[in-house]
């Protein structure tokens, strides 16, 4: 059939099985909208407030599914408007297909209105991406979008369409989604090489990432934590991807990860790293980063081998399908020294929580965790909040956490939270803090539009918290504009919006005020007031060691 470049454009997303899209309309996507129009039955398109807000929400659709996210932009500020959300993805490993539009081909070049090379704009920041100059080209340029975007390390992909090919015509034939390309396995060599280690190790620990969750390794990696016998830890963007309360599971590791991971990482033989990248926030110092362990690196991105923290054995390739491999290797045993030691961090970890009563940040989450089902998504910015939010909060499921790790995005939460529930039909959750729902708040306008079911924990100390504590610790208590002191009434400013909202000034109005939200059939926020003191912790200096964790102010 012969259809113009924005029918092919729709009813290819439509063949490839997407059935949700975010966007803001422009004119030289205009065509676009006008193909979504038309097939709006068959495709659902979702009016954010801002560009980058609804690329924050096809990332929480991608995180919470597992599928690509798709956003649709207009060109010159409505594409650069997606850079932040792009980047974002891409620090984060999300699949992730970006449709921007442009000016006609004629007037590229011209610096026509609103026309921007958007392509060299985020080619840093993307798999890859696509000027699509001829509309012959278009169908297939997005289905190799779709197959790149999801095949080996998940990543975006952009591609920029000229305003004239959208108008043009050609022969349509419609074909079958196209898949990610087969997951392979490590060579057998190193899995072999792997499996001597594992064999030998008498104080072994897995560590995961997002690496992990993306390959749907969950039950091989505790197939192979059983066998030998491992406690397993995971980076910011592993949470969720075990349940929480798995006997083997000692939480996130890092600069404000749980004692008893750190501790146990740090004094393993044989760290087995699944899908995870050592980045700065995970090893502090790299030169007295665990320095008794040797180290098992599997990662289907063969440049992150060795990269940070150098692997003993490195293993390109599937998790999944390593794992597999690699276990029928593999020689089961009891280590019930590394256990007994395992257990005593334990309690030292518990020892050193905070037990205050009253409304602090844990008994804040922890009061959110009693309204959580099973499937809830929840969705952080960054700053105190996410770490207190990674700290203690509860998952049963996988794909349920969102969080901005990477790029550290403030800001992602709202539309991060407005994309998983459009993933996943359920009430979401936003865990927030003052500074940075202050950059997204704009996205209530959405929620409240959409009727999302979307609750709104804001952890209000008046402050830009996580710099703070650093001027606190390392600056002598010069607070450089870390002090908001702002007038800003969150509760009225929901309610302008049309949703609604509340205050809670101690744990019973909190636990109330959480009945309320989680009975609502709306967006609902909670003004939750924090002191400005809170510390997150543990904490590893700026650069330095497991041995200088800080577990208690004064420390």
């Amino acid at each position: 059939m012969t259809l113009s470049g924005a029918d092919i454009l729709v009813r290819t997303l439509i063949e490839q099985g997407v059935d949700t899209v975010f966007g803001y309309p422009g004119g030289q996507i205009i065509n676009v909208y006008d193909s979504l129009y038309k097939y709006q039955s068959e495709i659902h398109h979702v009016l954010t407030a801002h560009e980058q807000g609804a690329t924050h929400a096809a990332d929480g659709y991608a995180r919470t599914t597992g599928k690509p996210g798709v956003v649709i932009s207009t060109s010159g500020p409505g594409a650069t408007n997606l850079v932040t959300g792009i980047a974002t993805a891409y620090l984060d490993s999300i699949p992730l297909v970006a449709l921007c539009g442009n000016v006609p081909t004629t007037q590229i070049g011209t610096d026509s209105f609103q026309e921007i090379d958007i392509t060299g704009v985020t080619l840093p920041i993307t798999k890859h991406n696509y000027f699509v100059s001829s509309v012959e080209d278009l169908a297939d340029t997005i289905r190799e979008a779709f197959r790149l975007t999801q095949s080996g390390r998940p990543g975006p992909v952009l591609i920029d369409i000229p305003k004239d090919v959208q108008i043009a015509t050609c022969e349509y034939t419609p074909a079958p989604p196209v898949p990610a390309d087969e997951p392979v396995s490590a060579p057998m060599a190193q899995v072999e090489q792997a499996a001597v280690l594992i064999n030998a190790a008498k104080r072994p620990f897995i560590y995961f990432g997002g690496g992990m969750i993306a390959a749907a390794a969950q039950e091989e990696m505790l197939a192979l934590a059983d066998a030998i016998d491992a406690p397993i830890g995971c980076s910011l963007a592993g949470i969720s991807g075990i349940p929480t309360d798995h006997p083997r599971f000692l939480g996130m590791q890092g600069m404000h990860g749980h004692y008893a991971c750190s501790l146990a990482m740090h004094n393993a033989d044989l760290i087995i790293s699944l899908g995870v990248r050592f980045n700065d926030r995970v090893t502090g110092n790299r030169s007295k980063f665990a320095p008794g362990a040797r180290i098992v690196q599997v990662d289907v991105d063969g440049s992150e081998l060795s990269k940070n923290i150098p692997a003993t054995v490195g293993l390109w390739g599937d998790v999944k399908k390593t794992l597999q491999a690699l276990l029928p290797l593999i020689r089961p045993s009891q280590l019930p020294g590394w256990q007994s030691v395992v257990a005593q961090l334990r309690q030292e970890e518990e020892e050193s929580l905070d037990h205050r009563p009253g409304l602090t940040p844990r008994n804040a989450i922890m009061a959110l965790n009693e309204r959580l089902s099973p499937s809830t998504p929840v969705a952080t910015d960054v700053g105190q909040h996410q770490m207190w939010a990674a700290q203690t909060l509860r998952f049963c499921q996988s794909r349920r956490f969102a969080s901005s790790g990477g790029l550290g995005t403030m800001g992602y939460g709202m539309g991060a939270a407005i994309g998983a529930y459009f993933a996943t039909g359920e009430r979401s959750v936003l865990v927030t803090g003052d500074g940075s729902f202050g950059m997204c708040l704009n996205e209530l306008a959405t929620a409240v539009s959409n009727r999302v079911p979307l609750v709104i924990l804001l952890m209000n100390n008046g402050v830009l918290g996580m710099v703070r504590q650093w001027q606190t610790l390392f600056f002598d208590k010069r607070y450089s504009n870390t002090v908001l002191n702002r007038s800003t009434d969150f509760v009225a400013l929901a309610k302008a919006f049309g949703a609604a909202g509340e205050t809670a000034d101690t744990l019973e109005e909190l636990n109330a005020a959480l009945d309320r939200a989680f009975a609502s059939d709306g967006p609902y926020l909670i003004d939750c007031a924090i002191e400005k003191d809170e510390f997150v912790l543990p904490m590893l200096p700026p650069g330095g060691s497991v041995e200088e964790i800080i577990t208690k102010v004064g420390d």
